[in-house]
This record gives C-alpha cells, sequence and structure tokens, in this order.
C-alpha cells in the first residue's frame, strides 16, 4: 500500500481536452478502457473480430485490455473457479502471460468501477505503445470467457510484485499520467482516480 501512495509523474495535470480513457476494477483486478480509434490509434488491427466467439461484438467502439498470468486467466473464468494452487503458481511467478481484450460500449458516467482519465495525444499516444509491446507478436490467440472477449499472448514475467494491476499502474506512468510508484492492488491504481 505504501507503493501505490508514491506519487510518480507528481506534476501531471489532466487536460482539459483530449482523449478520453477510463481505468476499471472489478475489485481484485484492473484494466484500460479506449477507445477503438481515437488520437491515430487504432486497434482494430490488434482485435481481429474472428477471435470473437459472436463477431459482432467486434462493432463496440472501445476495448477493455487487461494483462495477467496465463493460467490464472484460462482457469478462472469466475471467481467461484479461483483454486489456492492458481494463485500460489501464479504468485511464485511465470513467463506466461496474456493479454484480456473485451469489446466493450463506453462506460457510462454514473459506472462506478470505472474511472474516466483525459490524456493529451501524445500521452495517449505512450500508453499504447507500452500496450502494444505487452503483445508477443504472432503469438497465440485464446476465446475468452464470453461472446465479446478474446486473450492473446503477451510479454513479461507476472509475480507477486509485477502483477495485473502494476501492469495497468504500468501503462499509466509511462503515459505520464500521475500514479503510484508501486500499485500492486486494484485499490492502488483505483484510489488515484477519485469517483
Amino acid at each position: 500500500m505504501v507503493g501505490g501512495a508514491i506519487p510518480i509523474n507528481r506534476d501531471w495535470r489532466a487536460p482539459t481536452r483530449g482523449i478520453a480513457i477510463y481505468v476499471e476494477s472489478n475489485g481484485v483486478h484492473t484494466a484500460l478502457i479506449l477507445p477503438k480509434v481515437a488520437g491515430g490509434v487504432d486497434w482494430r488491427g490488434l482485435v481481429d473480430p474472428r477471435d470473437l466467439r459472436d463477431p459482432r461484438y467486434a462493432g463496440y467502439d472501445h476495448v477493455a485490455i487487461g494483462w495477467g498470468e496465463r493460467r490464472f486467466f484460462l482457469d478462472t473464468p469466475t471467481w467461484w473457479d479461483v483454486r489456492p494452487a492458481t494463485i500460489l503458481a501464479a504468485s511464485i511467478g511465470s513467463d506466461a502471460t496474456l493479454i484480456h481484450v473485451e469489446h466493450i460500449p463506453a462506460p457510462a458516467a454514473t459506472d462506478p468501477d470505472a474511472r474516466r482519465i483525459i490524456l493529451t495525444p501524445a500521452q495517449y499516444a505512450r500508453l499504447a505503445a507500452f500496450i502494444r509491446a505487452s503483445v508477443a507478436p504472432g503469438g497465440r490467440r485464446y476465446r475468452g470467457y464470453f461472446d465479446n472477449d478474446a486473450f492473446y499472448e503477451a510479454r513479461g514475467h507476472y509475480d507477486a510484485v509485477r502483477t495485473c494491476n502494476d501492469w495497468t499502474g504500468d501503462a499509466l506512468r509511462h503515459a505520464g499520467v500521475r500514479i503510484g510508484g508501486w500499485t500492486p492492488f486494484a485499490v492502488t491504481v483505483m484510489g488515484w482516480f477519485p469517483g
């Protein structure tokens, strides 16, 4: 919690105009919600509609992108599926990671689980570069939990120090957004963006 309270990019102030993104949380895991096309960045090349069970969901205008350990992602479609052995294996460490992409509409302003952040085009370009660098080129693709999501082979090492939430924090730090220096928990990410 202390690492999440020490700010990086202290001088960052949200611009009054720019590209709206969101950070979301289900209480345990965070992800970034991004417009499919904005600021010269087009995510449609990464997220092929054929990767979805129902390609019609590719018509949504936003994607939610998160990063995590492969076995944890693929073996736990619901919290009821979480097993202590899966948690322990992920905590010890794994180089098998995935990017999870959900095709969704823009969050409602009243959504308590999504916080809006405005970025300049340059900040958004840095964020996009960080995310793209996390994807393994030519890697495997996996069907998701539902009709609107898919998994893509990723780069990076996951463990108790480098978690899915720290990846979200790293992406925002790379973009230049003020956030804690180490964000291993959802609250250490979301706490920087009051609802």
